[in-house]
C-alpha cells in the first residue's frame, strides 16, 4: 500500500457564505411555523396573513394553458423580453387603462415581479450604490438590494403622509443615494399616490439625477378611484407590474417591466443570461388573463366589502391609527397602545383566537414593532369570522 501523502500542518479555513447573501429572514415565517403547528395539532386558523388571492385564476386562463399543453407542441423558450403578442397585449392594457401609448418594445416580460426587481436593480445601479426604499414597504426590496451588493437607505414615512414619500423627503436625501423605490398601491398600507403626486416625485428625482422605480403590482385592485401610473410622469421611470394580484396568478410567476429605452438592451441581455425567458406556459396564460378584466373587477368588489368591514371594526377593537387603503388588499394598523412587540402579539393572537395576521417588523425596520398588517383578499366569511373573534379579544387586552 503506498504511503499516505504528507499533509500540511494546517488547513485554510473553509469557504464561508458571502456577506451579500446574509439577507433578512421574514419574521412572518415564525408565524407561518406557528400556523402549521396549530393546524397539525387539529386547531383552526382564520388566516388574514397572506397576500395571496384565495380564488383561482379565471377559467379562461386555465383553459388557455390546458390547450397549450394538449395540442402536442413543445413548450420551449421565448424571446428573452417575452412573447411579442404578450408584450403588445400589455401595451394595449396601458392604452385601455391610462390612455398612454407605451411601445411594446419598452416592455420586458419577467419571471414574476421578483425577477423584475432584480433585473431593474442590476441594470440601473452600480455595485455599492445606495438606494432609498420607502418604509413601510415590501421587505423583498431590501433583501434584493443587499443580494446584488446595493445598500438600502430607509426612507421612513408615517400616517401623516399616508405612509407615502413626498418630494420634500426626496430633496432631503443624502448625496450618496442613487435611486428611490416606491409603490402605489403599496404593500402593506394599500395607500396610493395621485397623478399629481407621482409627477412631483418624478420631478424631485429628476432634479437630483435619481432613478425612480415604481412598483405598480396592485393596479386594478383599487376602490374609490383607479390607480394612476408613474409612466404618465415621464418615460425615464422604471415600472414593475405583474399578474399575481389583480389576476390571481401568484404561482404562475409572470410579471413585466416598463423601461426607459436605454435600459431595454441591458435588460434583454441580463434576462437572457439569468433566466433565458419567463415561463412560456405562463406567458400564454397571461395573454388570456388580459381579456378577463370584467371578471376580475367583480372580485375587487368583494375585497372592497372586506375592507369596509375591517375599517368599521378596527375602532371597535380600540385601533384608531391607520390610513384607509385606497387599493391592494391590506390594512396596516398601529397597535402601539397594546404592544411594542408585533411578533409576540401575533403569536398570542393566534394562540388565543386562531386569527393570524402579519407583524409589522417585516415591512418597517424601525417602527414595525407596533404595527400589524391585516390581509383581506380572502372570502368574506373568513374576514367576518376574524372580526367576530377579535372584537371580544381586543376588549380584554390591557393597554400600555
Amino acid at each position: 500500500m503506498p504511503a499516505a501523502p504528507d499533509l500540511p500542518a494546517a488547513f485554510a479555513p473553509p469557504p464561508q457564505p458571502s456577506p451579500r447573501s446574509d439577507v433578512e429572514i421574514y419574521r412572518m415565517w415564525e408565524i407561518y411555523k406557528a400556523v402549521n403547528a396549530r393546524v397539525k395539532a387539529g386547531g383552526e386558523v382564520v388566516n388574514l396573513l397572506v397576500g395571496e388571492p384565495t380564488l383561482p385564476p379565471s377559467p379562461k386562463v386555465v383553459a388557455a394553458a390546458s390547450r397549450a399543453l394538449s395540442d402536442g407542441r413543445t413548450i420551449g423558450y421565448t424571446e428573452a423580453l417575452g412573447m411579442p403578442s404578450l408584450r403588445e397585449g400589455i401595451a394595449q392594457l396601458y392604452r385601455r387603462r391610462h390612455g398612454l401609448d407605451i411601445p411594446a418594445a419598452r416592455i420586458a416580460v419577467t419571471v414574476g415581479t421578483s425577477s423584475g426587481l432584480l433585473l431593474a436593480f442590476l441594470a440601473a445601479f452600480e455595485a455599492g450604490q445606495t438606494v432609498a426604499v420607502v418604509e413601510p414597504s415590501y421587505p423583498a426590496y431590501r433583501g434584493t438590494l443587499k443580494a446584488v451588493n446595493l445598500v438600502p437607505y430607509r426612507l421612513g414615512t408615517d400616517a401623516a403622509t399616508r405612509y407615502q414619500v413626498t418630494p420634500a423627503m426626496i430633496d432631503a436625501l443624502p448625496p450618496e443615494v442613487a435611486g428611490v423605490v416606491v409603490a402605489s398601491p403599496a404593500n402593506p398600507t394599500g395607500t396610493m399616490l395621485t397623478a399629481a403626486e407621482l409627477k412631483a416625485i418624478h420631478a424631485a428625482c429628476r432634479r437630483r439625477g435619481l432613478w425612480l422605480i415604481v412598483d405598480e403590482l396592485y393596479h386594478g385592485v383599487t376602490y374609490d378611484r383607479p390607480a394612476d401610473t408613474a409612466l404618465a410622469a415621464g418615460d425615464d421611470v422604471i415600472v414593475i407590474n405583474g399578474f399575481s394580484k389583480f389576476w390571481g396568478m401568484t404561482g404562475w410567476r409572470i410579471g413585466w417591466l416598463v423601461l426607459p429605452e436605454r435600459l431595454v438592451p441591458r435588460i434583454e441581455a441580463l434576462h437572457g443570461s439569468l433566466q433565458i425567458s419567463a415561463p412560456t406556459l405562463s406567458q400564454i396564460a397571461a395573454i388570456a388573463a388580459l381579456e378577463t378584466d370584467d371578471e376580475m373587477t367583480a372580485r375587487v368588489s368583494a375585497y372592497a366589502r372586506n375592507r369596509d368591514a375591517l375599517l368599521a371594526a378596527l375602532p371597535r377593537f380600540g385601533i384608531t391609527r391607520f390610513a384607509p387603503p385606497d387599493g391592494a388588499f391590506y390594512l396596516y394598523a398601529d397597535i402601539g397602545d397594546f404592544t411594542d412587540d408585533s411578533v409576540a402579539f401575533c403569536r398570542r393572537m393566534l394562540d388565543e383566537t386562531g386569527v393570524v395576521t402579519a407583524p409589522g417588523v417585516d415591512f418597517d425596520t424601525m417602527q414595525g414593532r407596533h404595527y400589524l398588517r391585516f390581509s383581506f383578499c380572502m372570502d368574506e366569511a373568513v374576514v367576518a369570522e376574524a372580526i367576530r373573534r377579535l372584537e371580544s379579544w381586543f376588549a380584554a387586552q390591557n393597554r400600555r
